[in-house]
């Protein structure tokens, strides 16, 4: 027996809704991606997110309607992806959405996390069941509700006899390590895409650098390298979680000098920045690991797949396609098997040696649609 399941994330970037149609048989972690789509945010919905993020304040009356349009366009996207494959809705067992992330903030005095997109409105535009709101069980737990990444890993990606380490090259890089014995850790590492993204679109490469060109068009700073690495979150032990509320543009701007350096030697800089941060991490938490598998939109960045690889050479570094698993579905293959989870009630393994939780809790919450009421 198996069953389907629809998992929804926009991340860090904000440019759009990833989608994935994942089927899991009742007997194991077995997971086969069905079908996958992405769909771009509206213009008009995407600069209000932008808006939202970077400012770090948002009217009230701006928040309820970004929650509620944000929850419209997951709908409309799992809705799409349903006719592309053409399966009937009322075949899904549930959907998982993450939903769009306005603010991480796991270190604060009082540690929250905050993600909209109405799973209210996904369920009575869809008709399906939506398990939501994944992040804020942990947080309450004393965890640090990210990387959640890294429980799906264990599930695809685990083997008995070695250790493997996983990386997730999304707006921020988080590192799984996955060990013989079934132990799993990991973290999040620092910045990748959103930043990379940020000094792209800024200097008229459009909104990211496509295969990692115009980095590979300059030469690194040594040190602008230097002063970045030097913030005190890339030596933070884990459990540790972050984002671009943290590594922002500001972030960068202040980091940068007056030196006028030329724009593309900043962009091999911050290639380098991230590469070399997964270095240290893989040589800290996993330094017998097997290989490092990499996955989200980073993987298809040559340029830098190239860097990590020179790095944490003679580690084999490969995409997870190699291992049967598109990496830019990933993270949407991971909501789908959350959602999956909280139907049956279950913890996923591993949550407190990631997140630093006091103890394991069932992630998410159920909305059912009116007509299940």
């Amino acid at each position: 027996m198996s069953a389907l399941f629809i998992g929804l994330i926009s991340g860090t970037s904000a440019d759009g809704i990833d989608t994935a149609l994942v089927e899991f048989s009742d007997e194991g972690p077995e997971a086969t991606l069905v079908h996958a789509r992405s769909y771009p945010y509206a213009n008009e919905l995407r600069a209000e997110i932008e808006a939202a993020v970077q400012a770090q304040q948002c009217p009230l009356a701006a928040l309820a309607r970004l929650d509620a349009r944000i929850g419209d366009a997951f709908a409309d996207a799992a809705a799409a992806l349903l006719n592309s494959a053409g399966v009937e809705a009322a075949a899904v067992s549930a959907i998982g959405s993450h939903g769009q992330t306005l603010g991480h903030f796991p270190d604060e005095s009082t540690p929250s996390t905050l993600q909209v997109g109405d799973p209210n409105r996904i369920a009575a535009r869809t008709g399906i069941p939506v398990v939501a709101d994944f992040r804020r069980a942990d947080v309450a737990s004393d965890g640090q509700g990210a990387p959640l990444a890294p429980l799906f890993h264990a599930a695809l990606f685990s083997h008995p006899s070695e250790t493997r380490a996983v990386l997730n090259l999304g707006g921020i890089a988080n590192l799984t390590v996955l060990r013989g014995d079934g132990s799993v850790t990991g973290f999040d590492v620092g910045p990748a895409n959103t930043l990379l993204d940020v000094w792209a679109s800024r200097n008229g490469c459009g909104p990211y650098d496509a295969q990692g060109a115009y980095a590979a068009s300059g030469r690194p700073i040594t040190a602008l390298l230097s002063r970045l690495r030097s913030d005190p979150y890339f030596t933070r032990l884990p459990p540790k979680s972050t984002g671009r509320e943290y590594f922002s543009a500001a972030w960068l701007d202040g980091l940068l000098g007056d030196e006028g350096a030329d724009p593309a030697d900043v962009q091999a800089t911050l290639a380098d920045l991230t590469a070399t941060l997964v270095a240290d991490a893989v040589g800290r938490e996993a330094r017998d690991a097997a290989c490092l598998l990499v996955c989200g939109g980073g993987a298809f960045n040559e340029h830098l797949m190239g860097r990590i690889a020179s790095f944490t050479a003679p580690l084999p570094v490969e995409s997870t396609a190699a291992h049967g698993v598109a990496p830019d579905f990933v993270e949407a293959m991971l909501f789908a098997w959350l959602a999956r989870e909280r139907i049956h009630a279950r913890s996923p393994q591993g949550l407190t040696g990631v997140t630093g939780a006091t103890h394991s809790a069932v992630l998410g919450g159920v909305w059912l649609p009116p007509r299940q009421f």
